[in-house]
Parts: C-alpha cells; sequence; structure tokens
C-alpha cells in the first residue's frame, strides 16, 4: 500500500516523522485530507487538530497555525507550535481556557479580545484533542 511521509515541525523541534496512510488538517478555507499521489499545495493552517492514520490507528495533534506543503507524498507541516494529543497537559489547557473565559468576561478596557479569544481557542481545542488520545 502507499504512504505518505509525514513531518511536523515547530521553530523548537521536529515534533514527527512518520509515514501514514493519511493527513486530515485545519485549513484556514476548512478542513483538508491528504492520500498518497496528491498533487501539489501549500495551505495555510488554522488553529485545529491534525490528525493522521496510520498502523490501522488514527493520532491527533494540536496545531497553532502555520502551513502544510504537500509535494512527491511528504506533508511538511511548519507550526507556530504543535503537539501531540497524548502529550497536552490537560490541567494546564484546563486553566487556560478558564483565564481566557474571564477576561472576556470581565471585559477589561486594556483586554485585547483577538487575543483573548485566540488563547481560548487553543485551550478549547487542546481540551478536546486530549480526550480523543
Amino acid at each position: 500500500m502507499a504512504s505518505l511521509q509525514l513531518e511536523i515541525v515547530t521553530p523548537d523541534q521536529l515534533l514527527l516523522s512518520k509515514e501514514v496512510d493519511y493527513v486530515g488538517a485545519p485549513g484556514l478555507e476548512g478542513e483538508f485530507g491528504v492520500l498518497p499521489g496528491h498533487i501539489p499545495f501549500i495551505s495555510a493552517l488554522a488553529i485545529g487538530g491534525l490528525y493522521y492514520k496510520a498502523d490501522g490507528k488514527t493520532r491527533f495533534v494540536f496545531v497553532s497555525g502555520g502551513f502544510a506543503e504537500i509535494s512527491d507524498d511528504k506533508v511538511t507541516v511548519l507550526a507556530e507550535s504543535a503537539e501531540e494529543a497524548e502529550n497536552i497537559d490537560f490541567a494546564r489547557a484546563e486553566h487556560a481556557r478558564k483565564r481566557a473565559e474571564q477576561r472576556l468576561a470581565e471585559k477589561a478596557a486594556d483586554l485585547n479580545q483577538g487575543r483573548a479569544l485566540a488563547s481560548l481557542t487553543r485551550a478549547s481545542i487542546r481540551l478536546s484533542l486530549r480526550g480523543r488520545s
């Protein structure tokens, strides 16, 4: 069976380099999927859950924006940050979610609403992915 090489890279590390059967990623225009033989393209990524199928299992990875390049049966993800679902610290993500919700509820004059919403989104997605691992 044909396969893809998936690499997920952050500014700090090569998070993952693995042969997989399928990749689903959160593009800015919506989720997209990649199978072996896919046409080459580049997509900006939204904050969300990337997933891949390998060895009969589906695994999830949190990505906080970035880009995906698909070329020659290889998917390269350059992410601002990324975490494999099983490594997400549930308590830390729950604390971040509550802190973001509290900031949004207070509606302080100096609140950067865009940053608070992004923080809430990241924490909520981390929590949902941690529950899938």
